[in-house]
């Protein structure tokens, strides 16, 4: 299922469900004069995964998705990058325009969309969905590690968020910028534990390819069809966070989108 010829054939897939999303971006700005987000890409990405998986539609219409969208999204670890797109604010036009302006995106124009590639990173890093990873450890005797004693039945683990907010790592580790991965080559995949959102090791999330897959498409998709713009009552945008299954907004993010002229017609 995660291998890259699987991922591959996918693209249909993702495709489709995103223009189902765009359309509800749409719809929600000209109804509500306001799009929340949150709720359009977990339903989304519910499809994602249920359509991946058992590669057939289930059909889960109105209420029902809606019930079943909020009871998982509350009972699972769930991404939540979609919060965290400082989407009003992105120079991602001029790329995106001088390789996709006049068609829609396809999966095959993300390696050409660097600076693409280095804002999911910086999201990744400012933000880790899960900031504590699964490599817990139980101390079964009393150990020194450098000089810190960690007695017997401790239970480490690994805090991804302090790493990434760790200024003996990251210059300017506060501030989101996109262009220290233009910069310098960091991987996210695992192999280098500065930023290993995924974790690393024997237990890697199996799915990052997909997930990574996913997001750089989707939100491509929705960067070269509309322009986000903070609601005007809002302009500073609430990027305080809370630890549920989770790392996620307190407050789900809220923008106003217009549709850019170099977009295609959904």
């Amino acid at each position: 299922m995660f291998s890259p010829r699987r991922i591959s054939g996918f693209e249909g897939l993702r495709r489709r469900i995103v223009d189902e999303m765009l359309e509800g971006v749409w719809r929600e700005m000209e109804e509500r004069g306001v799009v929340e987000v949150r709720e359009i890409l977990q339903k989304g990405s519910l499809r994602n995964v249920v359509e991946s998986v058992f590669g057939r539609c289930v059909c889960l219409e109105g209420e029902e998705l809606g019930l079943m969208v909020k009871e998982g999204y509350e009972l699972i670890s769930k991404f939540n990058w979609e919060d965290y797109f400082p989407l009003g604010f992105l120079d991602f036009c001029g790329e995106g325009e001088g390789v996709i302006s006049w068609r829609e995106v396809q999966d095959s124009d993300i390696p050409n969309l660097p600076y693409l590639q280095a804002i999911v990173k910086e999201v990744l890093r400012l933000h880790p969905p899960g900031p504590l990873l699964s490599w817990a450890r139980l101390a079964i005797h009393d150990v020194h590690v450098g000089k810190f004693f960690v007695p017997a039945g401790t239970m480490a683990m690994v805090n991804m968020w302090a790493i990434t907010h760790e200024g003996s790592i990251w210059k300017n580790p506060w501030t989101f910028r996109p262009e220290r991965f233009m910069e310098e080559e960091v991987s996210i995949m695992g192999s280098d534990l500065r930023l290993a959102p995924f974790g690393s090791g024997r237990r890697v999330c199996p799915g990052k390819a997909l997930g990574l897959a996913t997001v750089h498409f989707w939100l491509a998709r929705l960067l070269h069809q509309f322009t986000w713009l903070p609601v005007p009552s809002h302009s500073v945008i609430d990027l305080s966070e809370c630890l549920r299954l989770s790392l996620e907004m307190k407050k789900p993010l809220a923008c106003c989108v217009v549709r850019r002229k170099s977009a295609a017609i959904i």
